[in-house]
């Protein structure tokens, strides 16, 4: 008989565990799914104290994004029972832009929406139109280190302890690691998507799309996450829309009913 050694065994264990998670993961394309139970979103308005983020003619990107974010939670709130939303900032107070990210990962959210306004770098402009930007995929290295501190969740919560000698840096862990960020790109992509919809067909805004962007309050989400760009604060059209109550009230609710859509696409599958 071969005599195999503890650490040997371990690895081994570990190697098998880690390798049937991945190949569930890749038959049903997601993880186990008490792990993917929808139930906290977070909700970030971009910018805030400092930062004022874009300028219009007579209004700050901070005071637009906070606006709008508010009215997110209330409708969620009201809408959508037993979700739990929470603010990355509920006044106009500056937050870092890896601590946005930081709450989130903490809160073990399911979705993480960044609300912004975009602008040109003409003091005025006639440009248009939603953007919505999802983490770009080539840049994949900076959003390993959240997930690979976020991993144990997925696999149980004392998995150190169990599985003595196990290492985020093995390997075999990062495959797994790999098959949880491309899943999460093609969340984040689906529910851009989701949400384009939305705001062009069902309020009839131009769109410049869904794109892939090296965005930094998205580089360590550790979850699927959509930064929003609701229009362009140096059209002063847009500008106007953007600070009406009826043009804040629109952009939340197609907001929630695109978060309603791709909440039911994840459980039903």
């Amino acid at each position: 008989m071969i005599k195999i050694s503890k650490h040997v065994r371990t690895s081994i264990n570990c190697a098998l565990f880690l390798l049937l998670l991945f190949v569930s993961f890749s038959v049903i394309g997601k993880p186990p799914k008490s792990a993917f139970k929808f139930k906290t979103i977070v909700v970030d308005a971009g910018h805030g104290g400092k930062d004022p983020g874009a300028r219009g003619t007579y209004s700050f990107e901070k005071n637009v994004a906070l606006a709008i974010a508010k009215r997110v939670h209330e409708l969620i709130n009201d809408e959508m029972p037993g979700i739990n939303v929470i603010m990355t900032r509920n006044t106009d107070k500056f937050i870092p832009l890896k601590r946005r990210s930081e709450i989130a990962n903490e809160n073990n959210a399911n979705l993480f929406v960044s609300i912004h306004c975009n602008s040109t770098p003409e003091r005025r402009s006639h440009t248009k139109g939603v953007l919505l930007l999802v983490y770009g995929f080539h840049r994949k290295g900076e959003q390993m280190e959240a997930l690979r501190e976020n991993a144990s969740i997925y696999i149980e919560k004392d998995y150190q302890k169990n599985y003595d000698g196990y290492s985020e840096k093995d390997p075999t862990a990062l495959i797994v690691l790999n098959a949880f960020m491309q899943k999460y790109r093609k969340q984040s992509i689906l529910f851009g998507e989701l949400l384009n919809k939305q705001f062009v067909k069902n309020d009839g805004r131009s769109s410049r799309g869904v794109k892939e962007q090296g965005v930094l309050v998205l580089a360590h989400s550790a979850m699927p996450a959509v930064l929003v760009e609701t229009g362009y604060i140096n059209n002063p059209a847009e500008e106007r829309y953007l600070n009406s109550k009826s043009g804040q009230d629109e952009i939340a609710r197609s907001i929630v009913r695109a978060i309603k859509i791709y909440r039911e696409d994840i459980d039903s599958n």
